[in-house]
């Protein structure tokens, strides 16, 4: 087999239809073997003829795509010294853009001896790891464009490609947990119907299997363990062939954008897999240990860890931030995917030891013009000292609000004093995010996600349940902010079954009227439950994937979930791009405020109400008239006014609504409780008895004229919500 000299760029393996050219980079590499693979497991090894800038390459021709292989690094092995070249290692291609199989936990795959940790082990790792796949880049991708929805317009549903179509009845049963399972009519239905613009993939980046878990008849669920940046995960490949995940990954990104709905992906650039120094040798500790990972700066042999998972990535090397760019372009280039999700991301920002957020990290993505211009969600805390950075990432980036959910949570559970933080996060949290120049698209708000309690067991636990985990129910956050409403877990006591429900209503319809971005946890619109377990992680089994046989009360909560994002799709008046200005010099066409909080008696909220720990209740007015936005034809926007009556407290409360100067007459739209019909109108000054731990959301027409297309009007208020819910209920 001949190998000719080739080209030290693109790095990894890029075939250009008469050969496949490779490139690896290693810094202290003295040799590099290609090692090519035949279908019976015939091991070929090829020397790279060239280095260039310490990049190791060739081209071999004839060798086309579906060919498996891997490298053997011949270099130092000195791990006092930070490294840990080993050629009995077969390593992976780090711009793998397919990898084929898994990890067995088998000996081979260790540097050193189980019983002699201090002695090398050079067994031959084959046959044992992965490989890597040359892949066909060709794709038919049609008339594909991305639906390139607005933050302030965006409705973001987190998912498991595998955990939400393994039980789906109308998905075939050899495309469930996949790639083609989650492109399926059935799933995508659900999706449209629901009102989601874009779905967050929990890690689809080729990750590994702990052995460790495997040995407990566990797995790695989450998939928070990557091995390959730039290959789709091959187990959730519906197809059978080597390589052929690409092509399926595309056709589901494909699919969905058909259906207007964005893919952004939830990535893990903070760690890999190798784990610590009693990890395995399957890829970047081989080739070049120290160009790849923090090290302790005093004791090179062990590894500096803010992630909790062995190790970091150095992220002021800059090959590694070299990897992440390129990475995160061939994502948005070549598989079209919408955004990203940076899991731990403020480990990224530490390109020392500090949380730096002017890091060479944020300096490269700003001024890349793919990677700038797509959706970049932040995870913003580490576990490393100062890692909570909420509110404290650059204005091109939005972050999940921990803020917010905390502070949903506690209100909702009636803690006291959470009033007035619950104010700010109902209005976008300007607070953190204001005094760098961010709006309210910078909090991506939530109250569930992957990792803690789901929904309906949010409601239905104090304590956590993690028994399953083999962990004897150690593992996982032990301070939920949750409540049971009256009984541990399931209960047959109706009272406490309305609660939940009604609580569940509380959190969804809060989540989906505030300003942000809302983000919806998969399954929680139709009521799943984890029963207890709050980190999943390692449970691929019925505990985790969403279970779709429902019952009434999913039918019901689903209804109700639509009906919701439905609502602030078609009201811009909960998804205002600029926060409130709080009073009446906002640049709209209304006298009244654009946002006022009155008491329960429909005046005006005094300090003293804010600061009582004993205030579970208000009355917040949005002004439809008072928009100081322009739409995007730059006409003034005008909507309906909403009042948003919230009783935070275990009593029923009696609401009177304000003056006529804020509305002669009122209707209303929703009720957590459904006491208050749909299209029940109540005049100003008018009497609304709330439920314990409810909220009610009452409209009215707007008072301008709503622009038309043409940029005439119509009549105030015929397209209002309040004309709707009438001509509904008559």
């Amino acid at each position: 087999m001949q190998i000719w000299p080739g080209r030290p760029y693109p790095l990894g393996a890029t075939y250009d239809g008469t050969g496949t050219n490779f490139a690896l980079f290693s810094g202290v590499a003295e040799r590099v073997e290609l090692c090519l693979f035949d279908a019976d497991g015939t091991e070929t090894r090829l020397d790279l003829p060239e280095v260039d800038a310490f990049v190791w390459h060739g081209y071999v021709p004839g060798l086309a795509p579906g060919q498996r292989y891997g490298y053997r690094v011949h270099g130092p092995y000195d791990p006092a010294q930070g490294h840990r070249c080993d050629p009995s290692k077969l390593l992976l291609d780090p711009y793998a853009k397919a990898i084929d199989g898994q990890i067995d936990g088998d000996a081979s795959l260790f540097s050193y001896r189980f019983d002699a940790p201090d002695e090398r082990n050079e067994d031959d790792s084959r046959g044992h790891t992965m490989t890597s796949v040359v892949v066909n880049p060709f794709f038919d991708w049609g008339h594909d464009r991305p639906p390139q929805h607005e933050y302030h317009e965006s409705v973001i549903y987190e998912a498991h490609v595998k955990g939400l179509t393994q039980l789906h009845p109308a998905v075939p049963e050899e495309l469930r947990g996949t790639y083609a399972g989650l492109a399926h009519p059935a799933v995508i239905e659900h999706l449209t119907s629901l009102g989601v613009t874009a779905i967050e993939l929990m890690p689809v980046h080729q990750f590994v299997n702990d052995p460790t878990l495997q040995e407990r008849g566990l797995s790695n669920y989450w998939g928070y363990n990557t091995i390959g940046f730039f290959a789709p995960h091959n187990a959730y490949a519906s197809l059978a062939s080597s390589g052929q995940q690409v092509q399926e990954f595309k056709s589901m990104v494909k699919a969905l954008h058909e259906a207007n709905i964005e893919v952004i992906l939830d990535v893990v650039y903070n760690h890999t897999a190798e784990g610590n120094h009693l990890g395995p040798t399957l890829s970047f500790r081989g080739i070049d240990n120290a160009s790849y990972y923090r090290l302790v700066d005093e004791d090179p042999a062990h590894y500096f860890d803010t992630t909790g998972t062995g190790n970091s990535l150095l992220m002021r090397s800059p090959h590694v931030l070299q990897l992440i760019m390129d990475s995160l372009r061939y994502w948005v280039t070549e598989m079209h995917v919408d955004g990203f999700r940076f899991d731990l991301a403020a480990t990224l920002a530490r390109q020392f030891h500090e949380v730096d957020r002017l890091s060479a990290f944020f300096d490269i993505v700003q001024q890349d013009p793919v990677i700038s211009q797509v959706k970049l969600i932040a995870e913003p805390w580490d576990l490393g000292d100062g890692g909570y950075q909420v509110g404290g990432f650059p204005p091109l980036w939005s972050e999940w609000n921990g803020d917010y959910r905390d502070t949903v949570r506690d209100f909702w559970r009636g803690e006291p004093s959470t009033l007035g933080q619950f104010a700010s996060r109902l209005t976008g949290s300007s607070d953190l995010y204001a005094h760098t120049g961010r709006r309210p698209i910078a909090s991506i708000n939530f109250v569930t996600a992957h990792d803690g309690f789901t929904l309906a067991d949010l409601v239905s636990y104090n304590e956590k349940h993690n028994e399953a985990n083999g962990e004897e129910n150690r593992d996982g956050e032990s301070h939920n902010r949750s409540w049971n409403c009256g009984a541990e877990g399931p209960t047959d006591d109706q009272a406490i079954r309305t609660l939940r429900g009604r609580q569940q209503r509380n959190f969804l319809a809060t989540l989906l009227l505030s300003q942000g971005v809302p983000m919806i946890a998969h399954g929680d619109e139709i009521g799943r439950s984890q029963g207890g377990n709050n980190n999943g992680y390692c449970q691929d089994n019925e505990i985790t994937w969403v279970d779709w046989d429902l019952d009434e009360d999913g039918m019901s909560l689903l209804e109700f979930t639509r009906r919701l994002v439905h609502l602030r799709r078609d009201h811009p008046v909960f998804r205002q791009r600029r926060f409130f200005a709080g009073s009446a010099d906002h640049g709209g066409e209304s006298d009244l405020h654009d946002i006022a909080w009155l008491t329960p008696t429909g005046g005006p909220m005094e300090d003293s109400a804010w600061d009582s720990e004993h205030a579970f209740a208000v009355q917040v007015f949005l002004n439809g008239d008072a928009i100081d936005e322009p739409d995007m034809r730059g006409q003034d926007i005008v909507d309906d006014s909403f009042l948003l009556l919230f009783n935070g407290h275990w009593e029923k409360s009696q609401f009177q609504l304000p003056g006529a100067d804020y509305g002669a007459v009122w209707t209303a739209v929703l009720d957590t409780d459904a006491t208050v019909p749909a299209g029940k109108q109540i005049k100003a000054r008018g009497k609304v008895q709330l439920a314990p731990r409810s909220m009610v959301l009452l409209t009215r027409p707007p008072v301008t004229e709503r622009p038309t297309a043409s940029g005439g009007g119509v009549a105030a208020g015929a397209s209002s919500e309040a004309a709707r819910i009438v001509r509904a209920t008559s």
